[in-house]
């Protein structure tokens, strides 16, 4: 009669785990189908850039981004995305997912002088440096160490086109997995357009391959384009490409490192039986920032 009750009660897990599990996919299902996936040109700042969403991906406006961005993956509120693009065959809740983030920064027209002269050793070297002196003042704040592991693609800097890219790898808190963070800037007139991979280190191939066909797809208009600048009325960034490569981390580059905890979290979940999505996904908001001061700035400027 014992091994009766226990098989009952095992078969009775069983079921609740299974039926939770359920439920939790069809508020994942339900929640991607809210979104509002678009394809085709978009407008980006008012008229300041357009977007052809590529062959392989979808796009999401900037009121949609932003509440993925902070409601659903947990970091800190912004307003600052123009939308972003998410590969056709995968969603925002995906465990394997990543997106492109898109947004612009006023800086002014950035010189680009030094592009053939930086030695990205070097400035790799200093940037880890400066990371471990910043982790003091993240711990005392009570947040996460971060450690940059090194380049996950060395940066590269197309002078006919105007475009930067590379890519770092972070650790977060000592991470079992590393996060991605891998940056694509557009240089314009009066700024940066600026176009951030957010992924785990597992979905560099794949974010690599598309590194040409994003960059392919966006571009400014007439009168915003790098070549349309105007010394007599344009400001010129204090920033250089050397100190773009080595300036601030994005807040959201935590955010992978937060979807892996939510899913070890979301099992828990199903064997207690308590709590749903979407009081976890609002309730998450633990913020990843890493400021480069401005005396870490002038020694990139210098």
């Amino acid at each position: 009669m014992k091994q009766f009750y226990i098989l009952l009660f095992s078969l009775f897990i069983g079921f609740t785990s299974y039926a939770q599990t359920d439920s939790l996919s069809l508020q994942i299902a339900e929640i991607e189908k809210s979104l509002n996936y678009q394809y085709g040109e978009i407008s980006l700042g008012e008229g300041m850039a357009k977007l052809k969403v590529p062959k392989g991906f979808k796009y999401l406006d900037a009121t949609q981004a932003e509440y993925v961005l902070t409601e659903l993956w947990g970091n800190p509120a912004s307003g600052t995305s123009l939308g972003m693009l998410v590969p056709e065959n995968k969603g925002v809740l995906n465990d394997d997912t990543w997106v492109f983030d898109i947004e612009f920064e006023e800086m002014g027209y950035v010189k680009d002088d030094d592009a053939a002269e930086i030695d990205y050793t070097e400035l790799l070297a200093t940037m880890k440096k400066d990371m471990a002196e910043g982790n003091k003042e993240r711990v005392a704040n009570g947040y996460e160490e971060i450690e940059l592991i090194g380049w996950a693609a060395k940066p590269f800097y197309d002078n006919e086109k105007k475009t930067l890219h590379w890519a770092k790898e972070l650790n977060f808190g000592g991470a079992e997995t590393n996060t991605l963070n891998y940056n694509v800037r557009l240089l314009g007139r009066k700024g940066v357009l600026m176009l951030n991979a957010i992924a785990g280190m597992n979905s560099l191939p794949e974010v690599r391959q598309n590194i040409p066909l994003v960059l392919n797809s966006v571009s400014f208009e007439q009168g915003h384009s790098y070549f349309d600048f105007d010394p007599d009325v344009d400001d010129v960034a204090a920033w250089t490409i050397g100190s773009l490569v080595a300036g601030k981390l994005l807040t959201k580059v935590g955010f992978f490192a937060l979807l892996l905890k939510f899913w070890k979290i979301i099992a828990v979940v199903l064997v207690s039986g308590g709590g749903a999505l979407f009081r976890f996904l609002k309730g998450r908001k633990k913020e990843e920032e890493v400021y480069v001061t401005e005396t870490e700035k002038e020694k990139v400027l210098n």
